[in-house]
């Protein structure tokens, strides 16, 4: 029975953990925080039930819009519809817990031993978890990353935050200035801003989200900024210092932004210092992380890697499926190396912005030849009767084939309109399959159908 040791238990461990044991392998999931590692537990399953707390928020604050009013609140409160954060906070700790629990009764139910211990590389066949040595056949390092801290703008759980430190708070922040305004930055600017703080965004650059779809970005940043919230272009924090009261923030060009907390949303460093990788003959790139090839191997024989250590591509999809890649091709299982031009992405922003495929910016640049179409959400009858005014559908389709490339959807629930695109991508479906695909009337799905039929290619007389 070959014996398999993941170090880590988030989706990359437990994933590889789940489809190693229904393969007869003998696994083991080195975990010192609780299955389902920081993903379930601090960073993710936390951060979208809070944003779906505030999302459902918006909603009834945006209700007067359908003729729903709200009268009798709190003074200084619109419509008398507050957070209470304490329950807010608990029921998001409640949940990942819960979702933690779920994990380990599975990786159990399915005969996997978890160890609660750090964990580390001895060699590339022996691992120390704690103070036991485990002897493995394969080993598989998802260990993950953690929030990057720049120097000067150091986290102190009070007033300077990073977003696994937002949860122990008491009461919502009166001003939250957010540094940083990729993925992340976005999200809990967002989050924020509808249950009701004050909100700063500070970018580095000219717009938020700079490696995302232009379009998408520059709709999110419209309502954001119609929302109240104070959008800070080309500017580059140097320090973030506590006051008597707050924050102060200090920009390059010496302006300064002053709040009652600052959230530091700079990215993310790979755990992979300290445990035993380099000495175990696992190259690391510059950054640290973990090189990989497309079947998750390392550079040493037997070492496997997935999810954010390397590096590839941080969601907890592209872990959970290196992590069974490198399973399945340890074990000489039939496996398709991964393939990230057909990975799905979502930003969990207000409305959602969901991608998958080439992204216009290649178009633009002449890398890839594709016809492109976007509809206006606001034109989607459905859309129109929930009061769904900002957003849109954009769909890539090869010229002459009609295959469809990729999209981008930007609506609420886009993370879930994107599966139809994903699947015709992953399937090379062209834009007539899916123009000739029922959608249902009304939906938001109808626009993506819409979209395919604006592709589709007039016919031509044979000879002409």
């Amino acid at each position: 029975m070959t014996r398999i040791v993941i170090i880590g238990g988030g989706p990359g461990g437990y994933e590889a953990a789940l489809v190693a044991a229904q393969l007869g392998a003998q696994v083991t999931v080195v975990e010192q925080d609780g299955p389902g590692g920081a993903c379930v537990l601090t960073d993710c399953v936390p951060s979208k039930t809070m944003i779906a707390t505030s999302v459902r928020k918006q909603a009834l604050l945006d209700a007067s819009m359908l003729g729903v009013h709200y009268t009798g609140g709190p003074d200084g409160d619109v419509g008398g519809v507050i957070a209470d954060m304490p329950l807010v906070n608990r029921r998001v700790k409640d949940l990942a817990q819960a979702q933690s629990a779920d994990i380990a009764a599975r990786l159990s139910a399915e005969g996997v031993e978890v160890v609660r211990a750090p964990g580390r590389l001895v060699d590339p066949r022996t691992v120390m978890a704690g103070d036991r040595t485990i002897e493995a056949d394969v080993v598989i390092v998802a260990t993950g990353a953690t929030p990057r801290v720049l120097p000067g703008a150091e986290p102190d759980g009070e007033r300077i935050l990073n977003w696994r430190q937002l949860y122990d708070l008491e009461e919502l922040p009166e001003h939250l200035i957010v540094v940083g305004s990729g993925v992340t930055g976005a999200e809990f600017a967002g989050a924020y801003r509808s249950l009701g703080s004050e909100v700063t965004l500070v970018s580095s650059r000219d717009r938020m989200m700079p490696n995302e779809d232009a379009d998408a970005a520059e709709v999110l940043e419209e309502v954001y900024r119609r929302r109240g919230m104070n959008v800070m272009g080309r500017s580059r924090a140097e320090s973030v210092k506590r006051t008597a009261d707050g924050v102060v923030v200090t920009l390059e060009d010496g302006r300064t932004a002053e709040g009652s907390h600052c959230l530091m949303t700079v990215g993310m460093v790979p755990n992979t210092g300290g445990i035993g990788l380099e000495e175990a003959g696992v190259t690391l790139d510059r950054g640290g992380f973990i090189q990989v090839d497309k079947v998750s191997r390392t550079s040493a024989s037997g070492v496997y890697a997935a999810g954010d250590c390397t590096g590839v591509l941080m969601l907890a999809s592209v872990a959970a499926m290196q992590g069974r890649i490198a399973v399945w091709h340890a074990l000489g299982e039939a496996v398709q190396p991964l393939r990230l031009a057909t990975v799905s992405s979502t930003i969990f922003t207000d409305p959602e912005i969901a991608a998958v495929g080439i992204a216009q910016k290649a178009i633009e640049a002449g890398e890839i030849e594709a016809n492109v179409v976007k509809l206006p959400l606001a034109t989607n009858a459905r859309a129109k009767m929930q009061g769904f005014n900002d957003g849109f559908v954009k769909l890539f389709c090869r010229p002459h084939t009609g295959i469809i490339l990729g999209g981008v959807v930007v609506a609420p629930r886009a993370s879930e309109l994107i599966l139809a695109v994903s699947v015709a991508v992953q399937q090379r479906l062209t834009v007539d399959q899916l123009a000739h695909t029922f959608a249902v009337y009304p939906s938001l799905s109808g626009s993506i159908t819409e979209a395919a039929r604006r592709l589709m290619q007039p016919m031509t007389p044979s000879g002409i």
